[in-house]
């Protein structure tokens, strides 16, 4: 699915520090038998990769008739997801969404909002190998915000026939799993938990969620796996854009409650913007351990 609009691309920007105020956070390990994180994201792909099949043994079938076909809305939209075609010289060639508007254009050197040229991307890989996917960021219509997403492509007869959907938001279930494997892992060896929190490309980090650990007596950020360089910072001096002492009032409540649950206003590493955030956050042998999702 692509929504009209100039700018999309791709990025989950994990791993960007996020200037000063960033949350110290490091994300937890999903073992094999906890499912439920990145349940969305695997149903998300699912039916895209179901619809995308569909697709294009109707192309397959009916040739350039079927582009007729996808420009409807009905049999080739699967809720928020729909079909898109282009031709291998870059003409957007039909839609089911919003991107209808694109229809007749050539998007071959059209980029998304980080000038990565992902149309191109399509169109070249699709020659080199028939298939593939491309990450880019671009306009989701449910938010009115550019957000990392994910195209499937696939060429048939001549027409590149492509799906896509929004990379998925942690819900709160998820981010309270994550907090509860994170607690775990803290427990069982600090050092290594705060390791692994950090390790890129490693499994503690996923989409927006994280998680973070704190010092609770000096403050001093003892993992982060969103941004290791805030590693040996005083978290108290952090603030959120609104002037809140974020870390500074989870430390306190955790010193009192042991446990707690706040939201702030904090940048989502996934969509580079401020954006309301839910952080449940524990205390555990003097280390404060974190995990918060972004709500719309």
């Amino acid at each position: 699915m692509l929504p009209f609009v100039r700018a999309a691309s791709r990025l989950l920007m994990l791993g960007l520090a996020m200037g000063a105020g960033l949350l110290p956070a490091v994300a937890v390990a999903a073992s094999p038998a906890e499912d439920a994180p990145r349940l969305s994201e695997r149903w998300d792909e699912k039916r895209a990769t179901a619809l995308l099949g569909r697709a294009v043994r109707h192309v397959e079938e009916k040739g350039e008739a079927a582009l007729a076909d996808f420009n409807r809305e009905g049999g080739f939209v699967d809720r928020d997801l729909y079909v898109y075609a282009l031709a291998p010289d870059g003409r957007f060639l039909a839609s089911g969404g919003s991107s209808v508007a694109l229809v007749g254009q050539n998007v071959a050197e059209h980029k998304d909002a980080d000038g990565k040229p992902f149309f191109r991307e399509i169109l070249d890989t699709a020659a080199a190998r028939g298939e593939g996917r491309v990450e880019y960021r671009w306009l989701n219509p449910a938010d009115g915000r550019e957000e990392p997403k994910v195209t499937l492509f696939r060429q048939a007869r001549g027409i590149i026939v492509a799906v896509g959907f929004y990379a998925p938001r942690a819900t709160p279930a998820e981010a309270r799993a994550l907090l509860e494997r994170a607690v775990e892992a803290v427990k069982r060896d600090p050092a290594a938990a705060a390791g692994e929190f950090q390790r890129a490309g490693g499994p503690f980090l996923r989409d927006d969620l994280y998680v973070f650990v704190v010092d609770m007596a000096d403050g001093r950020t003892l993992a982060h796996g969103a941004s290791p360089a805030l590693v040996g910072r005083d978290s108290r001096e952090l603030r959120d854009p609104k002037g809140k002492a974020i870390i500074t009032d989870m430390i306190n409540v955790a010193s009192r409650k042991g446990a707690g649950e706040m939201d702030y206003a904090w940048r989502n590493p996934t969509t580079g913007k401020i954006e309301s955030k839910h952080t449940y956050f524990r205390a555990v042998d003097g280390r404060l351990v974190g995990v918060g999702y972004y709500t719309r």
